[in-house]
């Protein structure tokens, strides 16, 4: 089931993001709870009692600094970009991450009516390479590359 994310969920969003470094950066609660505050889509997936996993969306404006997020409003402006999505080992396999994205999609349309596309970045060095299989999946393409926190990285976008 997936639903809003809530400062109860903190705890183990921590905890999951903190498993998936460096697919995801890492974080402590406090920076975790700014970036919840300042997104437009924070989402958990709920299973089984507990939390599978999340993502946490920004829009245009967010009061938010990340060198990806601001290449991609320089290159983007109107799209929605994806800060980081992850998992529990547990939960994958389950099609957990499509049922996310498919809810994002869904959520964008409903209440981001000028959004125009969705942005992300996939690390390509070091690789990971299910997360690049995944989202090309997904239809997304790279429209870059940059150096994040020493950490080189594909910059994709697709279209709404």
């Amino acid at each position: 089931m997936l639903r809003e994310l809530t400062d109860a969920d903190l705890d183990r969003v921590l905890e999951i993001n903190q498993a998936n470094v460096p697919a995801v950066g890492s974080v402590t609660v406090e920076h975790l709870a700014h970036l919840v505050a300042a997104s437009s889509i924070a989402l958990v997936s709920d299973e089984d009692d507990d939390v599978a996993g999340f993502c946490i969306v920004f829009g245009p404006g967010a009061n938010y600094d990340s060198v990806n997020y601001l290449w991609f409003m320089e290159h983007h402006p109107t799209a929605m970009y994806l800060d980081r999505v992850a998992f529990d080992d547990r939960f994958r396999g389950r099609g957990l991450g499509t049922d996310m994205y498919a809810d994002v999609d869904r959520r964008l349309r409903a209440d981001h009516p000028d959004a125009t596309g969705l942005t992300l970045e996939v690390n390509i060095d070091p690789p990971n390479e299910p997360s690049l299989a995944f989202h090309r999946k997904l239809g997304f393409v790279e429209v870059g590359r940059q150096l994040s926190k020493g950490i080189e990285v594909s910059l994709q976008h697709r279209e709404l």
